[in-house]
């Protein structure tokens, strides 16, 4: 697993959003903006499980993610594993600090997705 900056970290604890890359069964790239949250080293999506980019994980682990300021970029490149239940209590609680959201009770986004980082491309820091 890969660290990133310290700022980088703050970033990520702060942003709200973040850009989710798959790649569908067929090459094609499927991406998708997320809330997120940092926690432990790694970067959890809470997304609904029967999405496309469930079913792109299950065929396919890479993915790249991306903060949106297209003038102090951040991507990183990493491994996803769905999670089964219980969830970390940490990711938990910080859905909860950031969004106000509890995502265990949520009926529609019903699936936690781990993104282990494995390579950080940004700008200087």
């Amino acid at each position: 697993m890969s660290h990133p900056p310290a700022a980088t970290a703050a970033r990520l604890a702060a942003e709200p959003i973040i850009w989710l890359a798959t790649v569908r069964p067929t090459g094609r790239p499927h991406l998708v903006p997320l809330w997120f949250v940092w926690a432990g080293g790694r970067i959890y999506l809470c997304v609904a499980g029967a999405s496309v980019k469930v079913r792109n994980i299950a065929a396919n682990p890479v993915v790249s993610l991306a903060l949106e300021s297209g003038s102090a970029p951040v991507v990183v490149e990493g491994q996803a594993t769905v999670l089964a239940r219980p969830w970390p209590d940490e990711v938990v609680e910080r859905f909860q600090q950031k969004y106000a959201w509890t995502i265990t009770t949520d009926a529609e986004y019903d699936t936690l997705i781990a993104v282990a980082p494995q390579r950080w491309l940004m700008a200087q820091e």
